[in-house]
């Protein structure tokens, strides 16, 4: 029969609970860990769905013609006022000499009729009926709307001509460029884009169980993937709308309700807007790089 040894089970045993001991200080941690991190990220809500956007202006020409200038290039800086394109002007030269000439006979009618009317209306009864007189001051009437007509076209004609110098209405920079010189431009058909480089902002994507602790004021940090280190900017603005599935109707107009699990609910994405402070020189804002953004929350908090 095997007799146990007790000073060779204590050590056994003091191994067994040490290793327990390790197990739960380190689910403790593990718990620590996770609740600080938890608290972190309601105290600082981030997000890595952001994404850099800007205005982009498009540039529709107001007159349509043959492109016989094409100063710019693609992705190049423009300033505001930069001629982008010129659209072959002849035709629009000869219309705004039409209109002259069409002011200068009815300015010549007009002084006609109003001589001629106002001869009759100094006349007396005997000399003139009162028809006539009425017939005269109405033909003078008349040439004035003419003459006041020929006007409006020749300001129109001119008009017209300059809109054949488009020039850019924002400083940015021209992007997918198409149109080359030769090519003909429609009126109110888009002949080339200008991304404002003024207006960079990014739109970060916050679950709405963070959102009551973000406020308009608050100071941001943005990392941009393509960049290290971070950029700094505030928030300007929270979305109030997104749009909603369920509201859309069917053919019929009935509502389209999506079937969904009810023990899984999914936080929605609202857009938190960020201007930036601005931007070292050695990064290139690009519409559409992916951010990262944390909110501080030490802002004015309005």
């Amino acid at each position: 029969m095997t007799m146990l040894n007790p000073a060779a089970e204590r050590p056994s045993t003091f191994r067994a609970l040490l290793s327990v001991g390790f197990t739960l200080c380190a689910l403790a941690a593990a718990g620590l860990l996770g609740w600080w991190t938890w608290r972190s990220y309601m105290d600082t809500p981030w997000t890595r769905d952001g994404t850099v956007r800007a205005y982009v202006v498009t540039v529709t020409p107001q007159v349509s013609g043959r492109i016989i200038e094409l100063p710019v290039k693609d992705d190049q800086f423009v300033h505001k006022g930069d001629v982008l394109m010129v659209i072959e002007p002849d035709d629009y030269q000869i219309a705004l000499a039409n209109a002259d000439a069409a002011v200068t006979r009815a300015k010549a009618d007009l002084d006609n009729k109003q001589a001629q009317a106002q001869r009759r209306a100094d006349l007396d009864a005997l000399a003139v009926s009162k028809e006539e007189q009425q017939a005269f001051a109405a033909a003078a009437e008349m040439a004035q709307g003419a003459y006041q007509q020929a006007l409006a076209n020749r300001d129109q004609a001119r008009l017209n001509l300059s809109r054949t110098r488009i020039v850019s209405p924002v400083n940015g920079y021209v992007t997918n460029l198409l149109a080359q010189p030769g090519d003909y431009a429609t009126s109110g058909q888009r002949a080339l884009s200008v991304v404002d480089s003024d207006s960079f902002w990014v739109d970060a994507y916050f679950e709405e169980s963070v959102l009551s602790g973000i406020h308009v004021g608050d100071t941001a940090r943005v990392a941009l993937m393509a960049y290290p280190g971070t950029l700094s900017g505030k928030v300007t603005g929270v979305g109030r709308g997104i749009a909603v599935p369920n509201a859309q109707p069917d053919g019929s107009g009935l509502a389209t309700v999506n079937p969904v699990f009810t023990w899984v609910r999914l936080a929605q994405r609202v857009p938190v807007r960020v201007v930036l402070d601005p931007v070292p020189p050695g990064i290139t804002l690009v519409a559409g790089l992916t951010a990262t953004v944390s909110i501080t929350g030490d802002g004015s908090g309005g």
